[in-house]
């Protein structure tokens, strides 16, 4: 199975028995979007849905940080997706949010997973059929294996991980002009970071660019998409699509800084710039 996949491709393998379809849209509290309410009114036929707002370790104050390996494990069994399934992930997001469901599976083990290109936008512009109903209850074993180097916390980043830091957030939060959403977070960056923002990652109808085009972009931001570096942003969701696009070059050494800014920017005590990179 290809790590990109076609709507076309899915819809011709749609039912089949280890072929899971999983929903993982997320939005910014602000949108006043909702991902699952969303996924309720219309939805891929057969998909489940992963809610990163709950499969999260929610005793850390930054949103979305990894959950512990059993606690990922027992709620993909309990939304019906097992480490052995072949396993599309698709969101409805201007996030591009399949890359943290992506990021997330592959991470705690799952073993053939892949991104739907174009996501739900180009299911649906193509007229392919959507439902309202959630699929019925299924039995699946998550056998959750860590993958041990792919995160980095604040204080591995802190004390110099000697790879570039690229950031996914826009340019405007990433200089510092634009305030962070987030209440008592500062604005600037990581001192030294490198600004890719994600949604240049991608087409307008929200396919990924080709190859050719990722290896510019990246080269444009001062990152070289040969070399391993480390993919920060708001809260460790759209860096998850530089991770990905390396992950397509052939690059597999990226990892992530789960906390990213929502917690470097929260804290007093951390540096901070401000300005372009």
């Amino acid at each position: 199975m290809d790590d990109l996949a076609s709507t076309g491709w899915l819809a011709d393998r749609l039912g089949e028995p280890d072929l899971i379809v999983v929903d993982c849209s997320w939005h910014m509290p602000s949108t006043g979007r909702s991902g699952r309410d969303e996924y309720l009114q219309a939805h891929i036929p057969g998909a489940r849905f992963l809610d990163i707002d709950l499969v999260r370790d929610a005793s850390h104050p930054a949103p979305h940080m990894l959950p512990a390996a059993d606690q990922f494990g027992r709620a993909m069994e309990a939304i019906g997706i097992g480490s052995g399934d072949r396993i599309i992930v698709y969101d409805n997001s201007p996030l591009r949010t399949a890359a943290r469901g992506w990021f997330m599976l592959r991470h705690f083990g799952a073993g053939q997973v892949a991104i739907l290109d174009g996501g739900f936008q180009k299911w649906v512009t193509e007229g392919r059929p959507t439902e309202l109903r959630e699929p019925e209850q299924r039995q699946a074993r998550f056998y959750p294996v860590e993958r041990t180097g792919e995160v980095l916390t604040k204080q591995q980043v802190l004390g110099g991980p000697g790879l570039a830091l690229v950031d996914a957030r826009g340019a405007a939060r990433f200089d510092g002009s634009e305030a962070d959403p987030r209440p008592g977070v500062a604005p600037g960056h990581i001192p030294g970071s490198r600004n890719l923002p994600y949604a240049a990652l991608y087409n307008s109808d929200g396919t990924l660019k080709p190859p050719a085009e990722l290896r510019h972009l990246f080269g444009s931001s001062g990152a070289d998409p040969e070399q391993p570096f480390v993919a920060t942003c708001g809260s460790g969701v759209t860096a998850s699509s530089l991770i990905f696009a390396a992950h397509l070059l052939g690059n597999d050494g990226a990892r992530l800084y789960d906390g990213s800014w929502s917690e470097w920017g929260a804290d007093p005590t951390t540096p901070k710039a401000i300005g372009p990179a």
